[in-house]
């Protein structure tokens, strides 16, 4: 069972170390996404190579996911409020992109995975977006992904069917052959998203 108090101190002090080395202006300087980044963090510790397993069943790497720029969220299926907004603005901030000429995948992927078979992500993925990629795996694959990304998840109550799972509310943006540039809180709005998502595809040249 992962701990709370210590997942939260190494998310923040991961986010603390990399949002301080994109301030700072030599590492701005050779930036090529500062533009995009507003003052956000920049790449760094965040993200990397995981291995899950799709809708489908089988099993699929970053690689075969991040084929084209990507909002990747972290949730479970059975959240109550927050994960079903966030993957509403996800998948609405897809479509606005997709208007401009930008094509983008919305990525979810669940820290629930006691509970979140590859059928459950896949229809629930569904539910917010026709090409939402949902993925789930073995609960080692699913520690390790969200390690990578600096997500703080934990369970909540003793009940097998109506824990919760208390966890960090970030979209994570994600450029394949770049990895992760940046994130966004939930009180952005998909037009702000789109705008970010479509400022680092374009600074890439996807």
């Amino acid at each position: 069972m992962r701990t709370s108090t210590i997942a939260v101190a190494a998310a923040a002090v991961a986010l603390a170390g990399v949002a301080a080395m994109a301030l700072s202006p030599m590492f701005r300087a050779g930036d090529a996404f500062a533009d995009c980044r507003g003052g956000q963090v920049a790449g760094g510790d965040i993200g990397g190579p995981f291995t899950l397993v799709n809708g489908r069943g089988e099993t699929v790497t970053d690689a075969d996911v991040i084929t084209q720029p990507s909002i990747v969220y972290f949730g479970f299926a059975t959240c109550p409020d927050v994960c079903p907004l966030d993957l509403a603005r996800n998948g609405q901030a897809v479509d606005i992109l997709e208007e401009r000429g930008v094509e983008a995948t919305p990525v979810f992927i669940t820290i629930d995975p006691e509970r979140d078979t590859p059928e459950i992500v896949a229809s629930y993925g569904e539910a917010f977006h026709p090409r939402m990629v949902s993925l789930t795996g073995t609960v080692d694959q699913v520690d390790a992904a969200a390690d990578a990304y600096r997500v703080y998840y934990a369970k909540q109550g003793d009940d097998p069917e109506t824990y919760l799972m208390d966890h960090s509310t970030y979209s994570y943006i994600v450029l394949p052959g770049t990895g992760f540039v940046d994130f966004v809180n939930r009180d952005e709005t998909p037009e702000v998203l789109a705008e970010r998502v479509g400022c680092f595809a374009t600074a890439a040249g996807a």
